[in-house]
C-alpha cells in the first residue's frame, strides 16, 4: 500500500495483524528498516510479533518500494525522513502511542523524533543503531575508495552492499544464499538517494538529544560491533534508562542472522511496556 501525501512523497508500507479482530484497543508496532534496505529484511519477525500487535513495516523515502525520488539532493534530508516517521506514527495512531523500532540508521532518526515527540512513541527499540556516522565508519564505508561517496559512484548499490557486508555485517561463515540475497536486495535501492543520505550522516549525531528521550528504550546490538560498539558508553550515559542486550556475534546484521532471537526480545520488551503477557 502507498501513503501518498501532498507535499512530501508516498511511502510504501506492508501491514501485519493476526491480533483478535474484536480488539480495538492494540497497539501499533513499527518496524522500520534502515539504510539502503526494505520492509522484506524484516519477514522472518512478522510471526514472533503480528498475532499480539499490529504491525507496519514502511519503507523509508526512496527505497524499497517507495517510489524513487526526483531529486534526491532536495528530497533525502534529515527532516523529511523525521516528518515520515510523523506520517506513519499518524497513519496508525488511532491505538494511541506507537511502538517502534529503528534499525540502524533509522534508530538514530527515531531517536530525533522521540525527543522531538515525546508523545508519540509508547517504547523505542534501537537494532544495530549509531548515534553518528564518524571517520572510521565512514572510512569502512568508503572500501578503499578516497570516500563513501565516491565507493557509491565507482561500486554502484549492489557493489557497494557486496563489500560491506563482507567487511562489517557478515561473518565469514554466514550462510551464502543469505549474504546473496542481502546484497541482491540491498542492490535494488538507488544510489542516488544512498548518495544522499551519506552526504548529511557526515554531521548527523543523536547524542545531544538523548536527554530528552524520557520513554522506554531496548538497544539490541552485536556484541563488540565495530560500526556501534565504540558509541555504546554515550548511549548508555545518554539514556541511563536503556536496556542493552548483545547478540553473540561482532557483526552489525543481527536483523536477518539472528531474526528469532531478536524478535523475541521485542516481544518482551514490548509486553512489558504494555504490561501485558505473551504466551
Amino acid at each position: 500500500m502507498l501513503l501518498r501525501r501532498e507535499d512530501a512523497p508516498p511511502l510504501h508500507y506492508v501491514a501485519d495483524d493476526h491480533t483478535d479482530p474484536w480488539r480495538r484497543d492494540v497497539p501499533w508496532l513499527v518496524l522500520q528498516h534502515g539504510y539502503a534496505r526494505s520492509h522484506r529484511f524484516f519477514q522472518a519477525w512478522v510471526p514472533h510479533l503480528s498475532r499480539h500487535w499490529r504491525v507496519i513495516r514502511p519503507d523509508l523515502r526512496g527505497f524499497g518500494d517507495s517510489p524513487r525520488l526526483a531529486d534526491p539532493d532536495r528530497e533525502m534530508t534529515v527532516e523529511g525522513l523525521l516528518e515520515d516517521v510523523a506520517a506513519v506514527t499518524a497513519l496508525v495512531g488511532d491505538a494511541g502511542p506507537v511502538h517502534y523500532l529503528g534499525e540502524s540508521l533509522s534508530g538514530l532518526i527515531a531517536l530525533l523524533f522521540a525527543a522531538r515527540h515525546p508523545g508519540r512513541l509508547r517504547s523505542l527499540t534501537l537494532l544495530s543503531s549509531p548515534l553518528s556516522f564518524p571517520e572510521p565508519t565512514r572510512r569502512a564505508f568508503a572500501c578503499g575508495h578516497a570516500s563513501w561517496i565516491e565507493a557509491l559512484q565507482v561500486l554502484g548499490s549492489r557493489g557497494w552492499a557486496e563489500r560491506v557486508g563482507a567487511a562489517t555485517r557478515f561473518p565469514p561463515d554466514a550462510d551464502p544464499a543469505l549474504v546473496a540475497w542481502y546484497a541482491e536486495e540491498s542492490g535494488k535501492a538507488d544510489v542516488a538517494a544512498m548518495i544522499a543520505v551519506a552526504r548529511f550522516c557526515e554531521t548527523l549525531d543523536a547524542a545531544p538529544v538523548l536527554e530528552q528521550v524520557r520513554i522506554p528504550v531496548l538497544g539490541l546490538y552485536p556484541d563488540g560491533g565495530a560500526i556501534t560498539g565504540p558509541q555504546e558508553a554515550r548511549l548508555r550515559a545518554g539514556l541511563p534508562h536503556i536496556r542493552i542486550h548483545h547478540l553473540p556475534t561482532r557483526c552489525h546484521a543481527i536483523q536477518v542472522l539472528m531474526p528469532d532471537a531478536c524478535a523475541r526480545m521485542v516481544a518482551a520488551f514490548c509486553a512489558e511496556v504494555d504490561r501485558a503477557h505473551v504466551g
